[in-house]
């Protein structure tokens, strides 16, 4: 059973692509595909096993192709199904009216294929050919509309921004097995003998891989453009798992190893970048206009949190805060998807307003998601897993903590901004105006993600469903009341701001363009490193073409040709007296070779 996990959403992708885009059912064997997956992933919890056989066997070495069931992989398994479920029947009303609706549903059966296959890989083999498949079953939903260059462009800079961090992970990857002898993760745990430093460099280079598919700092530049596919996409792929794939495998990796793998260096390293990465993140989204962007630079942030906790050595709590944060980030994303259909595709926050009351049930559900992002206390599953990233960085770096309470109340201010400058006051545009509440097929999977929100948090839901979380013993954290009322206060203060600043507003009354202009780090790497990257690559492909291929290659095979050509024509130049002399001179050359080389 636990392979049908895999090859359920494969056939429905190869079936979809090779048989059924013409038919106009694609659409639907890929929702069913997405429920059938996510009821075995719901029979597979509590169940733990290894289900792998050998695919190559080169000397003394041999490569499996396998699964393993334990917590980390059924958990997770049931935020990319159930997700996933939930985005394929929001996106059979969002994507209805799309003339290509087909390859949509292809491609998000082919990333419920891949992300899947990330879950479930026993070894790094394995995790590397699907984080490769996730890659570009991202470039294929980013850039479905590809017809927009903007759609085009931003799945390119996808891919190719992930391309980096991979080839550091690759890096990575060979370093560990020439280290611990094995590819497969459950074999990872027997006492190394390198040192310290080799190991930790080994350890940064399987970041990278994290660096850029959970797009942190400074290969975090794709995700905000990446908002330029459908948005069911961005609530599955940006939100809920792919981004989500790198802190997995970053957690996957530190309960393989041997226990203090992760301390020092690499560790700190690791908390730290993820720490900037939320902060800097947070402060772009308090500028941002578009509201898939203002969720885009939200993801990065939690991310980030997610990332600080895994570099703390209190992974648990980054993996809690990732269980959690994927079902209201997606219930957000999906809002902000509803607001957009219903606002004919609008997406500037400005141009809203008043849709309280035309959209009443998005509203709500949206206010849900907002209160589990800012962790509203006791009451939303995002206070829960917040606390626990707080108290990980208050015991293990107070540096980190500030940053953490910082990017807290950061992340209330901005969010209160989106909600009032959407929901309340009056409609600001014509689109506005004419808004209407979603049908069923978008609202449903808008409540049931906002019931996940409120209650994935709690200890009976979450264990359940086989959640990771730090257990601290039924007793408080060292600074259990200082970090709540950090929390506390970073809320009261966000949200004051938020509504003083913002209510009934036309204009943004605040203007930082160091942070509307992300801190100009696009600019800087288009101009400044892209530019000539390019020219330079230009340079030498035009070096090649020029001088090897065209005046060497193409250029002196031409010559030779023609060289030849014309000394065979000046043997047949019909002179009768040449071509006597030179019958002479060939019987001449007969009789001598016959006479003196017997």
């Amino acid at each position: 059973m636990p392979w049908l996990l895999l090859i359920l959403p494969l056939l429905a992708a190869a079936a979809n692509q090779l048989f059924l885009r013409k038919i106009g059912i694609a659409h639907w064997v890929s929702t069913a595909s997405a429920a059938a997956t996510f009821t075995i992933a719901i029979l597979c919890l509590g169940k733990t096993g290894d289900f792998s056989f050998p695919w190559a066997t080169v000397g003394s070495f041999q490569i499996d192709i396998g699964i393993t069931l334990d917590k980390l992989s059924t958990g997770m398994m049931i935020v990319v199904t159930g997700v996933g479920l939930l985005v394929h029947v929001f996106s059979l009303a969002y994507m209805k009216d799309d003339s290509a609706k087909a390859r949509y549903f292809t491609g998000l059966a082919l990333f419920m294929f891949s992300m899947t296959g990330i879950v479930l890989a026993s070894n790094f083999i394995m995790t590397f050919i699907f984080w490769e498949l996730v890659g570009l079953s991202s470039y294929l939903l980013i850039g479905h509309w590809y017809q927009k260059d903007s759609a085009a462009d931003a799945a390119k800079k996808a891919f190719l921004t992930n391309r980096i961090g991979d080839f550091g992970f690759m890096i990575g990857i060979l370093m560990l097995w020439g280290i611990t002898g094995t590819l497969t993760f459950a074999e990872m745990s027997a006492p190394i003998t390198v040192s310290a430093g080799v190991l930790g460099a080994a350890l940064l280079c399987v970041f990278c891989g994290a660096v850029g598919k959970s797009a942190q700092l400074p290969l975090h530049v794709w995700l905000p453009d990446a908002m330029e596919g459908p948005t069911p996409v961005s609530a599955l792929i940006h939100a809920a798992t792919m981004v989500a794939a790198g802190v997995y495998m970053l957690f996957r990796v530190q309960i393989s190893l041997p226990p203090g793998s992760f301390d020092g260096f690499s560790g700190t390293t690791i908390a730290w970048v993820g720490g900037i990465t939320s902060l800097a993140a947070a402060l772009m989204a308090t500028q941002q206009d578009d509201i898939k962007k203002i969720l885009a630079y939200s993801t990065l942030s939690q991310l980030g949190y997610m990332v600080m906790a895994v570099g703390l050595l209190v992974g648990e709590a980054g993996m809690f805060h990732l269980f959690t944060h994927a079902w209201f980030k997606a219930l957000l994303f999906l809002g902000a998807g509803a607001i957009i259909h219903a606002c004919h595709h609008e997406q500037d926050i400005w141009k809203m307003g008043g849709l309280l009351k035309k959209m009443p049930v998005t509203a709500i559900t949206f206010a849900i998601g907002t209160a589990a992002l800012i962790a509203l206390p006791y009451v939303t599953s995002g206070f829960w897993s917040k606390e626990e990233i707080l108290a990980a960085a208050y015991n293990g770096n107070k540096a980190l903590f500030a940053i953490a309470v910082l990017v807290a109340f950061l992340t209330t201010f901005y969010m209160t901004r989106a909600f009032v400058i959407t929901f309340l006051g009056k409609t600001r545009s014509e689109n506005a105006d004419h808004a209407h509440e979603v049908g069923p097929l978008m609202f449903i999977p808008l409540i049931a993600l906002a019931g996940m929100a409120i209650f994935s948090g709690f200890p009976l839901l979450s264990n359940a469903l086989n959640a990771y979380r730090p257990d601290h013993g039924g007793h408080h954290v060292e600074g259990h009341y200082v970090i709540l009322g950090a929390s506390i206060a970073s809320l009261v203060l966000g949200l004051a701001a938020g509504f003083v600043l913002y209510k009934g507003k036309t204009k943004d009354p605040l203007s930082i363009p160091l942070f509307r202009n992300r801190f100009y780090l696009d600019a800087i790497y288009e101009k400044g490193i892209v530019k000539y990257l390019q020219d330079g690559f230009a340079a030498i492909v035009h070096f090649i073409d020029e001088l090897l291929v065209s005046s060497l290659l193409v250029g002196g095979l031409s010559r030779l040709a023609e060289s030849t050509g014309n000394f065979f024509r000046k043997a047949q130049s019909g002179n009768l007296q040449a071509y006597a002399f030179s019958f002479g001179i060939g019987v001449l050359l007969l009789i001598y070779f016959t006479v003196f080389y017997k």
